[in-house]
């Protein structure tokens, strides 16, 4: 195995554990559907928070973990803030980890003769 290849991927990692640990939460899952089905113009807390049984400042804090992880970008509009799902790049790089993981494995496999 190219240890180059392997500490490249350990940083795509390492890059990708912000977004396994957001979205390792069922409450973040919810809101990250919740805020996509509101559509471009994003949703505010207040409307998430009817829309769950969580409290405001739950929804605060995990909608931070969103935020902080890149998949959630507020937006201010007057006095209110509403969210809005950027997944797209994120997914790139998602991607990418899981491609070299597989070329890793393959690897492996094609060195002990089993690959199929």
């Amino acid at each position: 195995m190219d240890l180059k290849e392997f500490h490249e991927t350990l940083k795509t990692f390492n890059t990708c554990c912000p977004l396994f640990i957001a979205f390792s939460d069922k409450y973040r899952q919810q809101l990250i559907f919740d805020i996509i089905e509101a559509g471009k113009e994003g949703i505010n807390v207040t409307n998430l928070s009817a829309k769950s049984h969580l409290s405001r400042p739950a929804i605060s804090h995990h909608l931070k973990v969103l935020k902080d992880s890149g998949i959630v970008t507020p937006k201010k509009v007057g006095t209110q803030i509403f969210y809005q799902v950027t997944l797209s790049d994120k997914f790139d790089t998602l991607r990418q980890l899981m491609n070299s993981i597989l070329m890793m494995l393959d690897k492996i496999q094609e060195a002990d003769g089993t690959k199929k």
